[in-house]
């Protein structure tokens, strides 16, 4: 049993794909230009070769918006705009990623992978002690993941160049935050295990 997994974060079609409503803005652009789906691929084909389980992280809410905060600054637009919705594509994951049946599908309804969600159970029954993570944005469930991570104390590795913001500048300084929490490397330097 191998002791790690990398968790995909938040790489869902209305948020990564290019006909997503995301995927037409700032996000599509970060996404093409810094090649983040290319590199989570290179990177999942890694960890599967390695052995590592995977787990694909969503944000999803019922079609009624029933667990979607109101007063949520980041949320409010899901409700406006009609995304986020479970059960619709742009809820699933972006399909050049290969999710495959056996991976885990761990849905959120707020930031962190770890509110109310079933990670906590998943990495506890598997005996999980370092997670790999990347996805966008990297200033919100990336560095979420990170820092409830490194204070749950597992070992954290970010993958950079599978993270991206709304801008370079977001993501950089996001990267800087993270830092101190974690070690950050690459899909192409990455040793899984």
């Amino acid at each position: 049993m191998k002791d790690a997994i990398y968790l995909v974060l938040d790489m869902m079609n209305d948020l990564v794909h290019a006909d997503g409503p995301n995927g037409k803005g700032a996000y599509g652009e970060q996404v093409r230009s810094r090649r983040v789906l290319e590199n989570t691929r290179v990177a999942l084909d890694k960890a599967r070769a390695a052995g590592l389980p995977v787990g694909f992280v969503r944000v999803g809410f019922s079609a009624d918006y029933r667990e979607c905060p109101p007063s949520s600054p980041i949320f409010s637009g899901a409700r406006k705009n009609g995304i986020f919705k479970l059960g619709t594509w742009g809820t699933e994951v972006h399909p050049d990623l290969g999710q495959q049946t056996s991976d885990f599908d761990i849905v959120k309804h707020r930031v962190s992978p770890f509110y109310s969600t079933s990670l906590e159970a998943i990495l506890r029954a598997h005996g999980i002690r370092t997670i790999y993570c990347s996805g966008i944005s990297t200033n919100a469930v990336v560095q979420a993941t990170v820092r409830e991570g490194h204070d749950r104390d597992y070992e954290m590795v970010v993958l950079e160049d599978g993270c991206c913001g709304l801008s370079d500048e977001e993501h950089d300084n996001a990267i800087k935050g993270l830092q101190r929490f974690c070690r950050i490397t690459t899909s192409q330097d990455v040793v899984f295990g």
